[in-house]
């Protein structure tokens, strides 16, 4: 079994590289895309759920957190009552901002001096982290003016410190090129699956194909290989570029990385064969992968945030594979994740891979063409 798998394998690969449009998808898109997005790509905000630790308590410190609450920028979702309760809020996601009031701050504002005040963001994306950090310096400026000019002081005594956890000089890059590795492995694997069935039915092989005695699992399994192999080869070569070309720091453990790609691709080529059952000719195909790719891209958050979707749209995140494998390779990149923390990212892979796979090799059984 093992022999007839290499040898359709090896098949499939041999006919990736005499297919010109095979060829040309393997190659040029994905690090003409890597170039483009990683320099030109930019995303907005729209929601800032942050907590507040409060140490002071006093009045002044109370009108301040007010603003935060009034401003149609931000949510108020946690109050923190010590500092190891910061860490994880961050950690968790539960909050991209924390607000820490220190216990001197009432005190020093009627003196006159400097007030301590710090904002503590989530610095995995950078760009998302700069613009709480305009809202915040905006609040408490105008905080600090009323507050000076009720109290006739000449100068603003409340100041800003911050502190961007993660991503500490906010460099946008290492928000965005990995998740372009995520992006073009899912481009790449899906459209080179997605195109094999198909070619073979233009070609008239695939019903030649079928008469023979491999069973469904041994062709379906001589088709994916190649993808596999493909991604797998193609995500390195960018992660290298992300890592020596572009400086994005890999903290992580590279088993989990590989172990999240490997699920990530096992369901991507899945969903590249299982289209390709379903297509008659190469152009079918090729639009069949595009219909998915679209919103795939859209509802796995990496152009906009997956909280801000509605209820109805977000359940509907959870059948797409980019959606975990973002959350999986900007863990291990920023984060440092390990394989134990990833663990319940990598089990709705697999469950999409076997699925899809299961589906497409129902599909290559019935014949549907």
């Amino acid at each position: 079994m093992g022999a007839i798998i290499f040898a359709l394998a090896r098949k499939e690969f041999l006919a990736l590289l005499k297919d010109k449009r095979s060829r040309f998808v393997i190659v040029v898109p994905p690090f003409v895309q890597l170039l483009v997005f990683s320099f030109a790509a930019s995303f907005d905000l729209n929601n800032v759920p942050f907590a507040v630790y409060n140490e002071d308590r006093s009045a002044a410190s109370r009108a301040l957190v007010a603003r935060f609450e009034g401003s149609p920028h931000f949510n108020l979702v946690q109050r923190i009552d010590a500092d190891g309760g910061i860490t994880p809020a961050i950690d968790r996601r539960d909050v991209l901002m924390v607000l820490h009031i220190g216990p001197q701050f009432s005190e020093q504002l009627l003196l006159g001096r400097t007030a301590p005040a710090q904002i503590i963001i989530d610095g995995r994306n950078s760009n998302t982290a700069l613009i709480v950090l305009n809202y915040a310096r905006s609040i408490v400026t105008d905080f600090s003016q009323d507050w000076a000019r009720e109290h006739g002081w000449p100068l603003s005594p409340a100041v800003v410190s911050t502190r961007a956890w993660f991503n500490p000089n906010l460099e946008s890059r290492w928000f965005i090129v990995p998740g372009i590795v995520g992006l073009l492995t899912l481009v790449v694997s899906l459209l080179v699956t997605a195109l094999s069935v198909a070619r073979e039915r233009e070609a008239g092989s695939f019903d030649q194909l079928l008469v023979t005695p491999l069973r469904p699992t041994a062709i379906l399994l001589g088709k994916a290989l190649p993808g596999i192999i493909i991604g797998i080869v193609e995500a390195s070569l960018i992660i290298a570029i992300a890592v020596y070309g572009f400086g994005v720091p890999l903290r992580g453990d590279l088993l989990a990385l590989y172990v999240g790609l490997s699920l990530f691709l096992l369901s991507s080529i899945g969903i590249g064969l299982m289209i390709s059952s379903l297509a008659a000719t190469q152009q079918q195909a090729l639009l069949g992968a595009f219909l998915f790719l679209v919103p795939a891209v859209i509802l796995s958050g990496f152009a906009t945030p997956i909280a801000n979707m509605p209820r109805a749209v977000q359940l509907i995140t959870y059948l797409d594979p980019l959606r975990y494998f973002l959350v999986v390779i900007r863990g291990v990149f920023l984060e440092g994740s390990t394989v134990d923390a990833l663990l319940h990212q990598y089990w709705p892979m697999a469950i999409i891979g076997v699925s899809t796979l299961s589906f497409a090799a129902w599909l290559f059984r019935h014949r549907m063409y």
